[in-house]
């Protein structure tokens, strides 16, 4: 008896969570797609799910966000996140490289792939336009990340990043949280430790389309940038090392604007960031705490995105470079500005600029740093 409980419970687990999903709509990946080995390491797709019904698939292949279902206002679910259908779509990955994963040890870019530290010079791959962006050639985005524990809304990962990988000094020791909170939440909580001085500035690259995957443009979502001015760039999208106020700009998302609205004016950083891909300077309150950062609305599903965040800096990318290429999960190509990224973090190159708050790490020190991605209706 004991043994016919141990096989039938399971399977009713499991008939009962593809009937909820099936009724609310919710089409989830195959995970025999995601199922692979990489460098010794096994990879695997897993299926986790808050107590209020949002689901997220994720893989431990570049930490990426394959997919996050959300409610609508009428109750209809729709997969709110760009991703692909299959593991060898993000290993042979056509146009956009970084679609819903973990980005570092450097996320954003460093100017002609250098930095100095401690009088050394250290060198990292140049990859965008003789510029290093996102931690080089294979960055954490490219690994398969240590799956240390896993429950019904939560995964733990973790990752070793060997002194000199990518040319950054030190054994970098990075453990990462993807949880779904009971006020309809993502939320990601990094922490890392290092034996050496090191620059560390990690982050997440969801794309967001509130209408769901393949929903359209989303220069009619409502957008709100808690932040007073913006960091701006040059034609290869390094920091000048000034700030910008936005006030009178195109960058003034002070009050709910929709993207589209000033995205094609005359206006010198649209045009080096071929549009938004800029990083702005948030307005904290209290340094260091996990505050509102940014929201953003779409009238027609009423979904609200709310971004919570203790970093000083958020890069807003408006998916000016998607160009048609790239397969999304359910047949939609990744066409342009038709998803968003809102990424929390440091400065861009804040490692050769020192009026930039500063991302070195020495070791006995831990670098910390939580992401909140909220879901509601409004």
């Amino acid at each position: 008896m004991f043994m016919k409980k141990q096989l039938v419970l399971p399977f009713l687990f499991l008939s009962l969570f593809s009937c909820n999903k099936a009724e609310k709509g919710i089409v989830l990946m195959d995970a025999e797609n995601y199922t692979s080995t990489i460098d010794g390491k096994p990879v695997e797709l897993y299926t986790l799910e808050s107590e209020n019904g949002m689901v997220m698939q994720v893989t431990n292949f570049g930490a990426h966000v394959v997919s996050l279902w959300v409610a609508d206002k009428d109750g209809k679910y729709d997969d709110v996140v760009l991703g692909h259908k299959t593991l060898d779509e993000y290993i042979d990955y056509q146009g956009e490289r970084f679609v819903g994963c973990v980005v570092g040890r450097y996320a954003n870019r460093i100017a002609d792939g250098k930095f100095t530290l401690n009088g050394i010079t250290y060198n990292v791959p140049k990859n965008n336009n003789g510029q290093s962006l996102h931690g080089g050639l294979k960055g954490l985005d490219q690994v398969v990340w240590n799956v240390d524990s896993v429950g019904k809304d939560m995964i733990c990962l973790s990752y070793l990043s060997p002194d000199g990988e990518e040319g950054y000094p030190g054994n970098l020791s990075i453990k990462m949280t993807y949880s779904l909170t009971g006020d309809n939440a993502f939320r990601i909580d990094y922490s890392a430790t290092t034996d050496k001085p090191t620059h560390v500035n990690l982050s997440n690259h969801s794309f967001f389309n509130l209408k769901g995957e393949g929903g359209g443009t989303i220069n009619d979502h409502l957008l709100t940038i808690y932040a007073d001015s913006i960091t701006p760039v040059n034609e290869s999208l390094i920091p000048t090392g000034n700030l910008m106020a936005v006030d009178g700009t195109p960058f003034d998302f002070r009050t709910a604007t929709p993207i589209g609205q000033r995205v094609n004016e005359e206006n010198e950083q649209l045009k080096n960031g071929n549009g938004y891909d800029h990083n702005w300077v948030l307005k904290k309150v209290h340094e260091g705490d996990i505050e509102l950062a940014a929201t953003v609305y779409e009238p027609q599903s009423g979904r609200l995105l709310e971004v919570f965040t203790d970093q000083p800096g958020l890069q807003f990318y408006g998916g000016n470079f998607f160009n048609g290429t790239g397969d999304g999960k359910y047949g939609a190509k990744f066409n342009y500005r038709e998803a968003l990224a809102l990424e929390t973090q440091k400065f861009p190159d804040s490692p050769n600029w020192p009026n930039f708050p500063s991302t070195l790490l020495n070791p006995g020190e831990e670098y910390s740093h939580t992401c909140i991605y909220k879901f509601s209706i409004k």
